[in-house]
């Protein structure tokens, strides 16, 4: 069944020329072949979509090095709005936010939908160390909850100074920065956002706020259970973390092609709230749709729970209309 289903993927990045003429072309950090496929909103990234059956990408920037400001994330903006009119039946768009400036992110995210037609926005998870759970970011939070769109929260690269505290170690620099990044602290990093913004009383604030988390969860449904009992005992938040977690939250399997952890996520979660993606180009299209019928070999999801996972929930979430 899975053949015929067309994929919508979620978490697939891009790296705009505006970000280039700041940081350098993404050969330099990625390596050629990486590179050249973060630099395609054409034809290089359709042949590779066409290989691994995905129908339709949702495509956000890549994570920035320094905190982008307010000029920045328009460029990049209106360069990915360029490539969504040129292949409309195939690209969408969230959007870049300035998040180091709250005010300014509500602006540029009202821009993106209400102009460009972007579907939501993905933000690094920190602004060089600084999170979002403080009330100047309310804004942020409620213009997306107005727009009535997700805001994607994606892990980005250790600040100088957690990577002192918590990654260098008796080893190298190279093995610090993957302890930092892609072996452990992108990923519980992000998921230490997440309750840091439950923990301050965001959805209750912001009840219809909705967010997405990639790599199926980015740590959190392993724990989920111990994490409901425990904040069961915080007196001043008006909703529980299940509650949350079950209404708010949305879950992509980003760059982790494993049944494992996903039959964990589908234990905690409800399956509306699940979707497929690939991390392009980091992880591979092909490799994702091996994936997928991995899971419908195992019966972990068939039938029209697969089809809702690899394409319906993502279509009703972002109102996609194929």
């Amino acid at each position: 069944m899975s053949a015929r289903i067309p994929f919508i993927t979620l978490e697939e990045h891009f790296t705009s020329k505006a970000a280039t003429k700041i940081y350098g072309a993404p050969t330099s950090e990625f390596g050629p072949a990486i590179g050249s496929k973060l630099s395609s909103l054409s034809a290089t990234r359709l042949a590779d979509m066409d290989a691994g059956g995905i129908v339709r990408q949702v495509i956000s920037h890549t994570p920035f090095q320094t905190a982008p400001d307010p000029t920045l994330c328009a460029a990049i903006n209106d360069e990915l709005h360029a490539a969504v009119l040129a292949h409309p039946n195939r690209f969408t768009g969230f959007a870049a936010l300035p998040m180091s400036e709250p005010q300014a992110a509500a602006s540029e995210l009202r821009r993106a939908v209400k102009d460009l037609e972007f579907v939501g926005a993905l933000v690094d998870t920190h602004s060089e160390g600084v999170f979002y759970d403080g009330p100047e970011w309310d804004v942020v939070w409620k213009e997306a909850q107005e727009l009535d769109v997700p805001i994607y929260v994606h892990p980005c690269y250790a600040s100088e100074e957690m990577m002192r505290v918590n990654y260098r170690g008796n080893y190298g620099e190279d093995v610090a920065k993957g302890l930092g990044a892609w072996v452990f602290g992108w990923h519980v990093e992000t998921g230490l956002h997440f309750l840091r913004l439950f923990a301050a009383g965001v959805f209750d604030r912001f009840p219809r706020l909705k967010i997405l988390l990639g790599h199926t969860g980015e740590t959190l449904p392993f724990m989920l259970k111990r994490q409901e009992l425990a904040t069961s005992r915080w007196s001043h938040l008006k909703r529980p973390l299940g509650e949350v977690w079950r209404a708010n939250v949305w879950v992509t399997t980003s760059g982790m092609f494993d049944t494992a952890p996903l039959a964990c996520l589908l234990k905690v979660s409800l399956l509306d709230h699940v979707l497929f993606s690939i991390d392009y180009p980091f992880s591979n299209n092909e490799k994702g749709k091996n994936f997928v019928e991995d899971i419908e070999k195992e019966g972990l999801l068939t039938g029209d729970d697969l089809e809702a996972f690899i394409h319906g929930n993502a279509a009703k979430l972002l109102r996609i209309k194929e």
